[in-house]
């Protein structure tokens, strides 16, 4: 086919629609049914300890380590993908591979039990591994496919797009789960549900890779040097920030907000599932299920309306008040124990939570210098996400496993919110982006 120009409508909105596509993973595995699966299979064994090397860690914190450990792993393997990518030139195949094998882990899942508790951490932890690593590539296709002036409102448009797509999804497993009248068929449910998570994000992708472009082949084979040469790119990277003072002090602030947001987001299901004052397991499944729906359908709206406010206020006043109002719904939460105020804290949450996401990538996006390395940019920017993710993720799971309580570590996250606000205050004036420029 013909190979579509930069800025061409078709090709944005193919970039796009992989968050169509990969967004049910998000959703419906980190967010939404494999959380209340998790929490339910340790329910029926009668108690939610895990037993490690001969230690007792409780359910909730383990998963948040597994968590932990498979962002680790997407920090350390980036700087290598990247190097290979910008070698050989084809980010497209890396990114199809990641997807391949996170689409199929997420089947795999069918099969999680305790009794396997090795292979069934295994299984959650690969699918981790290629949603995050396929969005390294995925996100440095953005300044190679979109003009500056359009990377705001595109950025937003795939998160949308991720927003309804998964959704709809979402409302098919709903309806799955509720259909069913013991625990017995929920299960049986929700691990159809990691199924057709599996078969969606395969089978969309490839409306992607079908317009993405590939990427300008060089012939090169990999060697043992190239395998180094991402690290080498990062430390390049590095060294230019020192010159680029708003873009490093951006990053600076983007390290810690964005710790606490991914953090939020990725546990949010299991703080539901444990403090929130359920009346029946049915209507903490169906209570649950219907929360994430309403932070998913708000969350298309929070990114529209946060795009706009972008172009009147600029990008990082509109990131300071992002990061004020998420740490005020963290301290917020920590007093929520009935069902009626988790919804409402619900809502907010998605009203902040495509927006605060949308724009720290475009933001990003904008402020990079003129250059054709983007991969080696974007390899930068996740490796700062990740490694943040990590701290957040290993934090909160200390606290949770210390204290016994999830209540203690999501009241800590605001704190990481209001360093946040302080240090996108320190990004020099002239550097408030707009859409407009």
């Amino acid at each position: 086919m013909e190979t579509l120009k930069k800025g061409d409508k078709k090709l944005l909105n193919a970039w796009a629609f992989y968050d169509w596509a990969n967004s049910v993973y998000s959703l419906v595995i980190a967010s939404a049914i494999f959380p209340i699966f998790y929490e339910l299979i340790f329910k029926n064994r009668g108690n939610n300890v895990v037993y490690i090397f001969g230690n007792e860690i409780k359910d909730t914190a383990m998963i948040t380590f597994v968590t932990a450990l498979a962002f680790l792993i997407v920090a350390f393997i980036s700087p290598f993908l990247s190097g290979i990518a910008d070698y050989i030139g084809n980010k497209k195949a890396f990114m199809r591979f990641f997807c391949y094998l996170g689409g199929l882990s997420c089947i795999s899942l069918y099969w999680f039990n305790l009794e396997n508790l090795f292979l069934s951490y295994t299984a959650y932890l690969l699918g981790l591994i290629g949603f995050w690593a396929s969005l390294v590539f995925y996100n440095s296709y953005l300044p190679d496919i979109a003009y500056p002036e359009q990377q705001d409102r595109v950025s937003a448009r795939g998160f949308s797009m991720g927003y309804i797509g998964s959704t709809i999804l979402l409302i098919i497993n709903l309806a799955m789960v509720m259909s069913a009248t013991n625990d017995v068929e929920r299960l049986e449910c929700m691990k159809y549900s990691f199924l057709m998570v599996g078969f969606w994000w395969i089978g969309f992708s490839h409306v992607t890779y079908y317009y993405l472009p590939k990427g300008a082949s060089t012939g090169h084979k990999v060697t043992k040097a190239v395998l180094f040469d991402g690290f080498k790119e990062l430390k390049i990277v590095w060294s230019q920030l020192k010159q680029n003072i708003p873009l490093k002090r951006y990053l600076h602030s983007y390290f810690v907000f964005i710790m606490a947001v991914q953090t939020v987001m990725l546990v949010a299901t299991y703080f539901g599932a444990t403090e929130i004052n359920w009346t029946t397991p049915s209507q903490k499944t169906t209570g649950l299920i219907i929360s994430i729906l309403v932070i998913q359908l708000v969350a298309v709206l929070g990114a529209f309306l946060t795009s706009r406010a972008s172009g009147k206020f600029g990008n990082i006043n509109t990131l300071i008040f992002l990061n004020a109002f998420w740490a005020i719904l963290c301290v917020f939460a920590y007093f929520v124990i009935e069902p009626n105020e988790f919804y409402i804290v619900a809502g907010f949450v998605g009203l902040v939570m495509g927006g605060i996401q949308s724009l720290a990538r475009s933001t990003y996006s904008k402020l990079l210098p003129e250059t054709d390395d983007t991969a080696s940019y974007f390899s930068f920017y996740d490796v700062t996400e990740k490694i943040g993710i990590v701290i957040g993720m290993s934090i909160y799971g200390i606290i949770d496993q210390v204290t016994g309580s999830m209540r203690n570590s999501i009241v800590f996250l605001a704190i990481f919110f209001v360093i946040g606000v302080i240090l996108l205050l320190r990004i020099p004036k002239n550097n408030l982006l707009r859409n407009n420029q």
